[in-house]
């Protein structure tokens, strides 16, 4: 298996620390608000990448936080007139209810970074300890240049990376700072907001300590892989090796994996919430029929590239996983005729195209070739199923298979459950009104539909009778 590894810009060949046991961490949501589809695009490619690796047969430890607590939630929670841990519990409901039916798998653990506060504090101590961080008017910063091979992840150079630094700083801070690259890891806070007590007096901790210490805490000193937005390669993640790694004196991480962005309009600019031109996926559950058009959307996009998300895309992706499931529920159809038995030489059709569906997800979950053989594997379903001896252990094989593949990606419901009485007459009244206007395709469509769903319609001269095959 060969994954790309933005530590080395290069396909690196995967090899778990623990032989069957893959230990995993991905970066979760600041929860001051609703998730946005950037936000779940992020979710939905680790879960399809963890997805393949239970596929392949590993188990896999799945580490992604909450940060609940910021400056951005300390204002949020200001707006709304509640306090930050319940402006937390509020976002982090709202995730879960969200994240829901696009079927993502819950995390291994869910840490959060408030209940880890005495953990982050003597983490901070023994970076102090070691002369890694030092303490300012109860900030504690990091001495980001005393770590060899600061900024390595971000592949940007130093000096440049030094200027942006320092104008982003206000004069208070670069007063405080030994130099415009340290990064603080405990911030001093007498606002009168959300704090707690510490060797250096009131704070709460910098952004980018929480992860470090729950990553280490639930998945130990090396990771097998480490996950997030390309965004975060820097600072966050730069900042975290730093830091980590002076802490333990371990490698941190064998490979990091970035996912790339959701971009919106002709300009492809990317999605998120300081732009304004974000959609979240609650208003979005709401507008789409089944929210497995938005799951299939995202998993079938390679986790590197960006997904241009528009109505025309989701509607494409719509149509798509009806071709699916349609190729899958005309072979089941077909099962109530099948006689027992298995055809050899199809089975061994089928097994090449998830052959193929495994060797391209080897080559860095590689999704949109490996959609490609699951499609490939309907068509098969498809002429299979309109053979004149369709054997039962032959379609059940193909039908299985299907289901599998469908499961990496996260998209279920391939089976058709029973339709309603209601439902089939609705259908056979539209039908009828096709057909007196002359609208012949829609009347077939609408027919091979009802037949699909194991539907058989008699056209006599008291008019249409239908029943269940």
């Amino acid at each position: 298996m060969q994954v790309y590894n933005t530590m080395s810009l290069e396909k690196e060949t995967f090899k778990p620390l623990h032989e069957g046991i893959i230990n995993m961490y991905v970066c979760g949501p600041t929860v001051y608000n609703y998730i946005h589809v950037g936000n779940a695009r992020s979710a939905i490619a680790f879960d399809t990448i963890r997805r393949y690796f239970l596929y392949r047969g590993y188990d896999v430890n799945y580490v992604s936080n909450f940060t609940d607590v910021d400056d951005k939630m300390i204002k949020a929670a200001a707006e709304q007139g509640i306090t930050v841990p319940e402006l937390a519990d509020k976002y982090i409901a709202a995730f879960n209810e969200d994240t829901l039916p696009l079927n993502i798998m819950p995390a291994t653990v869910r840490p959060r970074a408030t209940e880890h506060i005495p953990e982050i504090i003597e983490f901070v101590q023994d970076l102090i300890a070691k002369g890694y961080a030092y303490e300012v008017e109860g900030d504690v910063y990091f001495r980001a240049k005393k770590f060899k091979g600061y900024g390595i992840l971000a592949h940007q150079d130093l000096a440049e990376m030094e200027s942006n630094a320092a104008g982003r700083l206000d004069d208070g801070e670069m007063a405080r700072k030994e130099d415009p690259m340290d990064f603080a890891v405990w911030k001093g806070a007498n606002d009168g907001a959300i704090s707690w007590r510490s060797p250096w007096g009131q704070g709460r901790p910098g952004w980018h300590i929480e992860c470090s210490v729950m990553a280490t805490k639930y998945l130990g000193n090396h990771l097998d892989i480490h996950g997030g937005g390309i965004d975060l390669a820097f600072p966050h993640h730069t900042n975290e090796i730093a830091q980590t790694e002076a802490h333990t004196g371990e490698k941190f991480v064998e490979k990091w994996l970035h996912n790339g962005f959701v971009t919106v309009g002709d300009e492809h600019e990317k999605m998120s919430k300081s732009l304004g031109n974000f959609v979240t996926v609650h208003e979005l559950l709401k507008q789409v029929d089944d929210p497995m058009i938005i799951r299939f959307f995202m998993a079938t996009t390679q986790y590197r590239r960006p997904v241009a998300y528009s109505q025309r895309n989701l509607d494409q992706a719509a149509r798509n996983l009806e071709r699916i499931r349609t190729g899958y529920r005309n072979l089941q159809f077909r099962l109530a005729t099948a006689t027992v038995g298995s055809d050899a030489a199809i089975e061994e059709k089928a097994q090449a195209f998830v052959d193929t569906f495994v060797a391209v997800m080897d080559d860095d979950f590689n999704v949109q070739d490996g959609v490609t053989a699951v499609y490939n594997l309907v068509n098969l379903a498809n002429t299979y199923a309109i053979a004149a001896d369709v054997k039962t252990d032959t379609a059940q094989f193909i039908l299985r298979q299907i289901a599998e593949l469908m499961n990496v990606f996260g998209v279920d419901g391939m089976a058709q459950d029973d339709i309603l009485d209601a439902d089939v007459e609705a259908l056979i009244s539209e039908r009828e009104a096709a057909r007196a206007v002359k609208n012949f395709s829609r009347a077939d469509e609408i027919r091979d539909t009802l037949t699909t769903q194991g539907i058989v319609l008699e056209d006599t001269p008291q008019g249409v009778r239908w029943h269940r095959a």
